[in-house]
Formats: structure tokens, C-alpha cells, sequence
């Protein structure tokens, strides 16, 4: 999924579909720029073999669009949009993860001091 060992790759899984629909949020892109979009947003290096995959499931699910362009003096791309029902899924993923952190953080950052030492 990605060259980087900093995160899990299970906690990438759980959370990518959310962060490239926010990528495709702010617009209309093509695969590539969305890698360096959640690269440069501390995911790591999300490989083509994880994002063209889950692209494609975001389209059968009728969440992105996907249009051919021809390229400027290059092979053409695919570019990918958020459907309105994609952005209605992105607002309740969104939604459920951030009441999902509220309910983990507390309990993992619990100080208490282990009896057993």
C-alpha cells in the first residue's frame, strides 16, 4: 500500500477511501496528483496498485466519476470527480470516523498506571 513504515498498513486501509474522496473533493484530478495530495498529507506513498483498485470501487458505488481526457503531448489520463452521492458518503464517513476518534482516543490515551508493576 505504501513505502512507508510510519503507519500500519490496516490504519491506511480503514481510513483511504475517506482521504481520496476529500482529495476529490477539492476537485477534479487524476490518479497520480491524488498520491501526492495524500503524500504530501502524511499518508506516505499510496502505490497505484492500492488507489487505481479503490478508484475503481468508488466508481461502481457510484461515488466518482471517471472521464478519459486526451493528454498535451501525451498519453491521455483518467480523471476522477466526486458524484453528489459520493459527497453525501464522504460528509457521513467523515462524520462516523471523527465520532469513532472521540470514542478511541480517550480510552488509548488512558494514563492510568499499570497495577501489575
Amino acid at each position: 500500500m505504501t513505502d512507508d513504515p510510519e503507519w500500519p498498513t490496516e490504519w491506511l486501509r480503514a481510513v483511504l477511501s475517506q482521504a481520496v474522496m476529500r482529495v476529490l473533493a477539492g476537485g477534479t484530478t487524476y490518479g497520480y496528483a491524488i498520491s501526492v495530495q495524500l503524500e504530501a498529507a502524511g499518508f506516505g506513498k499510496v502505490k497505484g496498485g492500492t488507489l487505481y483498485p479503490l478508484l475503481a470501487r468508488l466508481e461502481a458505488a457510484g461515488l466518482v466519476l471517471v472521464e478519459w481526457r486526451a493528454g498535451e503531448g501525451g498519453p491521455g489520463r483518467k480523471y476522477y470527480e466526486l458524484t453528489p452521492s459520493g459527497r453525501r458518503s464522504l460528509a457521513q464517513q467523515t462524520e462516523r470516523w471523527t465520532r469513532f476518534v472521540s470514542v478511541t482516543r480517550p480510552h488509548l490515551q488512558d494514563t492510568t498506571e499499570d497495577p501489575h508493576e
